[in-house]
């Protein structure tokens, strides 16, 4: 069953944080079956609080996305997002 892992971005506080965790997460995807299906694009809030940007990547299992997600390369690069920005991040199961 896939999963997807969607990233909201909540609030940026470090521009430069940012740019070096974008530089870093997508090459961090490379080895894994992942397909990016939603970055940064135009976003229209229908409920609860104004997102700033939301990124949406599809895996093919749960245990995929959580093995990207806890991979080296990824928690290298999510260090930067800590510092960058607050968000909130989940894994949810396809249909």
């Amino acid at each position: 069953m896939s999963a997807y892992i969607v990233f909201i971005k909540e609030r940026e506080h470090d521009g430069a944080a940012m740019a070096t965790y974008s530089a870093a997460a997508g090459p961090s995807l490379g080895g894994h079956n992942a397909k990016p299906l939603a970055y940064y694009g135009g976003i229209e809030t229908l409920e609860g609080p104004d997102a700033q940007g939301c990124v949406i990547v599809e895996f093919p299992t749960m245990e995929e996305a959580k093995a990207w997600y806890q991979s080296d390369a990824y928690q290298a690069a999510r260090a930067h997002r800590f510092a960058g920005a607050d968000y909130r991040v989940f894994i949810t199961a396809g249909l």
